[in-house]
């Protein structure tokens, strides 16, 4: 196990450099100059090249690099060219959306998502599957945004049970909840239908095995083996979907973000493109990059856990 964690480890590290590298030369090679755009058009030409010394655009791509990245080990994030504040307290209080949006949702997905799965797999082909497998085509089908505007009209405007928008901050955690609430809804609703798509898939891959046989001739009902035997099987591709769409909902949730208002990383690094804000993109992005590596890496240690197989392998 001390061997596939090392090893685990080192793809962590190595992804985390291309990921780097890969992102500050698409950054940089964007069209458009940051201090032109910051001074606007009708800016004299030493006044923009005097800024681009200022700001270090002046220097080598490869020195730039290694001087972005030097900083980042030492915890510096830099300072955003727009709002002239430290990009990690930025990103901070954005993650402190993002993040438990983003955990929200997927609890919410998975709470709906495994005894769905389980329900449509028991009775597979027979009416409760059909409606189960439509039901779920029609969460993937519908538009997030779309339900969460409907979200919005019931559950703000008509029964005002809940904020339309905006976010309260964690000073008081139940009304910062209540914020959350409405979108971590709309998010998870196409992502627990995939989710029990692809668990009622594995979980009938399951039923043709000869444990699973054998476990019903011992006397147990078709879903005791099921929950007992084959769930935990079946495992391996529902993480490997979890692991995709928290990493999904953690920085893509823009469109959602903007319908309610949410002050949240997605948004911010819309904002950052928009505005040239290089330092700001690039460090966000990155931070982002990383929790995605850092999920995959549990659930690799998940996978490992489960079936000790891959640990030999």
């Amino acid at each position: 196990m001390l061997r596939y964690l090392l090893h685990r480890v080192i793809s962590l590290g190595l992804g985390l450099v291309a990921a780097s590298v890969l992102i500050f030369a698409v950054v940089t090679l964007v069209p458009g100059d940051p201090a032109s755009f910051m001074l606007g058009t009708g800016a004299q030409p030493e006044t923009v090249a005097a800024l681009r010394q200022q700001m270090g655009l002046d220097q080598p791509w490869p020195l730039r690099y290694l001087t972005w990245v030097g900083a980042l080990l030492q915890g510096d994030f830099g300072q955003s060219l727009t709002y002239k504040t430290p990009v990690a307290g930025m990103i901070r209080d954005r993650m402190q959306v993002s993040l438990p949006l983003a955990l929200m949702a997927l609890v919410l997905a998975a709470a709906v998502a495994f005894p769905v799965g389980l329900f449509a797999a028991s009775r597979r082909g027979r009416a409760g599957d059909v409606a189960v497998m439509g039901g779920t085509q029609l969460g993937i089908a519908l538009p997030n945004f779309w339900f969460a505007m409907l979200l919005v009209l019931i559950f703000a405007v008509k029964l005002r049970w809940l904020p339309a928008g905006g976010f309260a901050g964690w000073g008081d955690p139940v009304a910062a909840l209540k914020s959350l609430i409405l979108p971590a809804i709309a998010l998870a609703l196409p992502q627990a239908a995939i989710l029990a798509r692809v668990l009622r898939s594995a979980l009938i891959e399951q039923q043709g095995q000869d444990y699973i046989r054998t476990a019903r001739a011992k006397g147990l009902s078709a879903g005791q083996t099921l929950r007992r035997h084959a769930l935990r099987n079946a495992m391996i591709p529902v993480l490997t979907i979890m692991g995709m769409q928290f990493s999904f909902l953690l920085a893509g949730a823009i469109i959602i973000e903007n319908v309610f208002y949410l002050p949240g990383l997605g948004r911010l690094i819309f904002q950052a493109i928009s505005q040239r804000d290089l330092i700001v993109v690039q460090s966000a992005v990155l931070v982002l990059v990383a929790a995605v590596i850092a999920v995959t890496f549990l659930v690799d240690l998940a996978y490992a856990a489960i079936d000790p197989r891959l640990r030999q392998r």
